[in-house]
This record gives structure tokens, C-alpha cells and sequence, in this order.
């Protein structure tokens, strides 16, 4: 069994991995400096860290707010809030991306009257911001409910007892209890989803030139 996973270690980590760094150096140093400091290398840099900065405030927000939802109170559309927030793993990001073009392009749905008041969405810096936050929402959400759910509400319930109120009890007794894991599932998404622009410009730079 121990062999069958070292196997599995180095043929799908191990060799990958080798052969990433192998490409990324095989022109020396030098190559890989320039390609670094490439113009375009540095404004994808500088835009991945923008829509960084400004959807991971607002995934949080959100995670928190439906999984604080969905494990600590029993309420009408509860299983239409678990649907609406698992969309994004059912829709592709292609159909996804189609839908928002239908939306907001020129010839869209609302694109004609965003265009008319000044506002670009398709194919600049907003449709990303849009699309990103669109296909990473629910990763957040998804991987506090188990957390949430095995922490219970006893804390919360006799803390509501004591005399607090909703507020006090989310900022002094929930929130506490959720921060490592809050931390830990926060750098996910961007891991997985909102940083491929600066390793798609360095491989256009580095082996398109």
C-alpha cells in the first residue's frame, strides 16, 4: 500500500512539479528575470492582486453570512439558500461566462443602457471582478457548514440566554470559534481560481515571446 502511494506521490506530484521548474529555467536565470519584469507581466500581476483584494472581502461576507444561515437557525428557503449557493459548481464557467455576455454586452440584455451611462462590464476590469465572484462564492460557504455544524449551538443558545444579542453573540462567541478555519478556507479561492493571470502572461512570455 505505502508503495502504491509513493508511487502515486511521484507520478502525479513529484514529476509534474520537476518538469514545471525545468521549463521555467531551461532558457537560464535571465529569461525567467525578464519575463518577471515584462510590462505585461507586472500589470497582470497588479490585477490579479485588485480583483484579489476586492472579491475576497466580499466571498467572505457572504461565506460567513450563509453558512451562519444554514447551521445556526431553521428558516423558510433554507434549501432554495443551499441550491442558489451551488450553482456555481453546476453551471460551467463557460455557460457562466456566456450568460454574463448575454447580459452585459453590447447587444445584451443590459448592456445597451450600461454602455449609455458609462459603464463597461464585458471584457474589462468589473465583468472580471463579476465573473470571478460569480464562479468562487460558494467555496467559502461550503467549507464552513461541516465546521459550523459539528460546533453546534449550544455556545450561541446559552449566549442568547445570558442576554446578548444576535450581533454580540455572531462577533463574540460564532466568529471566534470559526477564525482558523475562516482563515485556512479563505486562501482557496484564490488559489484556485483567482490567480491564473500571472502564470498565463509568464507562459506567453516565456514560450510564445
Amino acid at each position: 500500500m505505502i508503495t502504491v502511494v509513493y508511487a502515486f506521490l511521484i507520478l502525479f506530484l513529484l514529476i509534474p512539479l520537476i518538469t514545471v521548474f525545468s521549463k521555467a529555467f531551461e532558457k537560464g536565470w535571465s529569461s525567467y528575470l525578464l519575463a518577471i519584469s515584462h510590462p505585461d507581466t507586472l500589470a497582470a500581476i497588479k490585477l490579479t492582486v485588485f480583483i484579489v483584494v476586492v472579491t475576497l472581502p466580499l466571498q467572505m461576507i457572504f461565506g460567513v453570512s450563509a453558512a451562519w444561515l444554514i447551521t445556526k437557525f431553521n428558516f423558510r428557503g433554507k434549501r432554495l439558500l443551499t441550491t442558489v449557493m451551488d450553482l456555481p459548481f453546476a453551471v460551467s464557467p463557460v455557460i457562466a461566462g456566456l450568460v454574463f455576455v448575454l447580459l452585459f454586452g453590447s447587444n445584451g440584455l443590459l448592456g445597451p443602457w450600461l454602455m449609455a451611462n458609462g459603464w463597461k462590464v464585458i471584457y474589462s476590469v468589473p465583468g472580471m471582478i463579476l465573473a470571478t465572484i460569480f464562479v468562487t462564492f460558494p467555496f467559502i460557504a461550503r467549507e464552513l457548514i461541516p465546521f459550523m455544524q459539528h460546533e453546534g449551538i449550544q455556545e450561541e443558545e446559552a449566549s442568547l440566554t445570558l442576554g446578548a444579542n444576535g450581533w454580540k453573540t455572531f462577533f463574540f462567541v460564532t466568529l471566534p470559534n470559526i477564525k482558523w478555519a475562516l482563515f485556512t478556507v479563505s486562501s482557496w479561492p484564490g488559489q484556485e481560481r483567482l490567480v491564473n493571470l500571472v502564470p498565463c502572461r509568464l507562459y506567453q512570455v516565456i514560450f510564445e515571446g
